[in-house]
């Protein structure tokens, strides 16, 4: 038993809950809006994570409404139909959620060295 193990490490998974925890913001919406930023279209942040168009959306309406702000802009008109771009508001969590997921990871990652550097275990 353990005799196979060469390092370990640490994982962390963070989001953020309402009142009555439901989920209102994760790793998964915060590369929801990363996509649409990126892409500029819900489906097309969709087919690039290889995601359902309404799944994404469903995540979108719920992270509005628990919020009690728009998270998006639909942009009408044009060739390719409009797309949708990021409120100002949705810009400011994408980038706190953004800074928060680095400075736990950094942390968790300096604790985890902290407190199992000094296990002994076998290498082989």
């Amino acid at each position: 038993m353990g005799n196979n193990i060469k390092t370990l490490s640490i994982r962390s998974k963070i989001w953020i809950e309402d009142n009555s925890g439901k989920v209102v913001f994760g790793l998964g919406r915060f590369k929801i809006f990363e996509a649409i930023e990126s892409t500029g279209s819900i489906q097309a942040a969709a087919k690039e994570l290889k995601m359902g168009y309404r799944a994404v959306w469903g995540r979108i309406k719920a992270t509005e409404e628990r919020m009690g702000q728009k998270m998006l802009i639909r942009n009408v008109g044009g060739a390719s139909g409009g797309g949708s771009s990021l409120t100002p508001f949705a810009q400011m969590i994408v980038e706190q959620f953004r800074i928060l997921h680095k400075d736990i990871l950094l942390k968790s990652d300096n604790l985890f060295e902290k407190t199992f550097a000094n296990l002994p275990l076998k290498k082989t």
